[in-house]
C-alpha cells in the first residue's frame, strides 16, 4: 500500500508543474481505503488542507495524512502554493469489518467499575496527548517493516458486542508471537510514551514519527527504551508479552494520524 502513497507523491509534484504552466490539473482516478496512510512529497512552501483542516508539511515538503475507519464518500484535498489553489476529491471505498457477539457475560466485563473507569480515562488521556503532538520531521520518508515476527491474529476495525453493548472498534492489528520475542521500530521515530501498567494495554510504548503520525506497541513483557529516545528502523524497543487485558502473548500494533486510527496491515510489506 505504500506504493500507492508514493504514486500519489509523484502526482502531487506533477500537479504543481501543471499549475505553474497554467495547464489543467491532473484528475485523481485512484480510490482510497478507510485506514489508509498517505505519505507524499509536495513542493516546499505548499499549504495542504484535507476536509478544510490544515495538514502538517515538513520544511522539505513531506506531508502525511490518513483516512479513519469509517471514512466514506470522498474527501477534499486542497493544495496552495504562491497564492494559487488546486482542489481535488479523493474517492474512498467503504470497508466491511468483522463483528463478534458475546452474550452472558458478567456486568464487570461489559461496564468497568468507577475506579477502573478513572484509570482507563487517565490512560486514554495520556495516549491522546501524544497523538495531538505535531513534529515537522521527515522520519516517515521510507517503508514500514513488521515490528515483530509472528502471526496476524487480530485485524483492524473489528468490533465486539458484549451483552448487546457495542464496544470500541479494534484500533490496530494483533500479532501473535512467543513471549520474549523482540519488538522492533517499524520506521524511525522518537519514544513519546513509556508506561509500565496501562489497564487495557499493560506495558506500552508509543513512537512519534512526525507530521501527526504515531504508533503504539501494547502488552509488552519488557521495555528497553526511555522517553525521548530516538529510534532507528529495526531497533528493538522491548519484547512480546501479555500484560494488561490479554489472553495470550501477542503484540498489539496501532498507527494513528492525529486521533484517527489507521490500519497497519495496509502499509506493511
Amino acid at each position: 500500500m505504500m506504493m500507492n502513497c508514493f504514486r500519489l507523491s509523484a502526482w502531487l509534484l506533477v500537479s504543481w508543474v501543471l499549475l505553474a504552466s497554467c495547464a489543467q490539473a491532473l484528475p485523481i482516478e485512484e480510490s482510497y481505503t478507510p485506514g489508509q496512510l498517505v505519505v507524499a512529497w509536495v513542493k516546499p512552501g505548499t499549504s495542504v488542507r484535507l476536509q478544510d483542516h490544515p495538514v502538517a508539511v515538513s520544511a522539505q515538503g513531506l506531508v502525511a495524512f490518513g483516512f479513519g475507519r469509517d471514512a466514506i464518500g470522498s474527501q477534499l484535498l486542497e493544495l496552495e502554493y504562491a497564492g494559487q489553489v488546486r482542489a481535488f476529491k479523493l474517492p474512498i471505498v467503504a470497508r466491511q469489518y468483522k463483528q463478534q457477539h458475546i452474550q452472558g457475560l458478567a456486568q464487570k466485563h461489559v461496564q468497568p467499575e468507577p475506579a477502573v473507569t478513572q484509570r482507563i480515562r487517565r490512560d486514554a488521556n495520556a495516549i491522546s496527548a501524544v497523538r495531538d503532538q505535531i513534529n515537522l520531521t521527515n522520519a516517515l520518508n521510507g517503508e514500514f517493516i513488521w515490528p515483530v515476527n509472528g502471526r496476524l491474529s487480530g485485524v483492524f476495525g473489528s468490533r465486539r458486542v458484549l451483552n448487546g453493548v457495542p464496544k470500541s472498534p479494534h484500533k490496530g492489528i494483533d500479532i501473535a508471537a512467543a513471549s520474549g520475542t523482540p519488538v522492533m521500530a517499524p520506521i524511525a521515530g522518537r519514544v513519546a510514551l513509556v508506561d509500565d501498567g496501562m489497564f487495557y494495554t499493560g506495558k506500552t510504548v508509543m513512537l512519534d514519527h512526525g507530521l501527526g503520525v504515531t504508533s503504539v506497541y501494547a502488552h509488552l513483557q519488557d521495555i528497553h527504551v526511555q522517553l525521548g529516545q530516538q529510534m532507528a528502523q529495526g531497533q528493538v524497543m522491548g519484547t512480546v508479552g501479555q500484560t494488561g487485558r490479554a489472553t495470550g502473548p501477542h503484540l498489539h500494533f496501532g498507527v494513528s494520524w492525529g486521533r484517527e486510527a489507521l490500519d497497519p496491515a495496509l502499509f506493511l510489506p
